[in-house]
């Protein structure tokens, strides 16, 4: 077996714990700067780009809706692209380097987009909520949600095996 070259930058990466860290103009918004256990239970080397990105934009989305008051919903566009705007309804990932997303556009039509985690780029919108709900959707805590129980999943399995 032949033994692969690392970069010492490549190293320390692997090496690094999750850090996060935001400053924000207005003392009264809510900066992130922690990163939750369930973020930090799989070893970053471990995971696979297109996974370790989801997991971020989870918390990049729940952190957003939890500023929105209960008309908005969290959309998003992406830079760089003229897709538009897609209401955010679902996200996941495909290993190695694939993230999904899920919602629909300003027309209501369905769409999904597949983007690789290299051309990654995403900008948070806050969109009126659609008049045929009464209460906003808030797919941050459900993506949160699911991240916990796979976790205590892999747990579980590698307890077992």
């Amino acid at each position: 077996m032949q033994d692969e070259i690392r970069t010492s930058a490549e190293a320390h990466e692997d090496s690094a714990i999750p850090r996060r860290h935001e400053v924000h103009a207005d003392p009264e918004t809510k900066a992130c700067n922690d990163v939750p256990e369930t973020v930090r239970q799989k070893p970053l080397k471990q995971k696979s780009p297109a996974e370790w990105a989801y997991e971020r934009l989870i918390l990049y989305i729940q952190n957003f809706e939890e500023q929105l008051d209960n008309e908005h919903e969290v959309a998003m566009g992406f830079a760089g692209d003229n897709t538009g705007v897609i209401r955010i309804e679902g996200m996941g990932f495909f290993d190695p380097d694939i993230v999904t997303f899920y919602g629909s556009d300003a027309a209501g039509a369905r769409t999904q987009l597949v983007q690789h985690v290299s051309q990654l780029s995403v900008m948070l919108r806050a969109l009126p909520r659609q008049v045929d709900r009464d209460a906003p959707r808030r797919i941050g805590f459900r993506l949160a949600q699911d991240l916990d129980k796979e976790n205590e999943t892999a747990q579980s399995d590698d307890k077992q095996g």
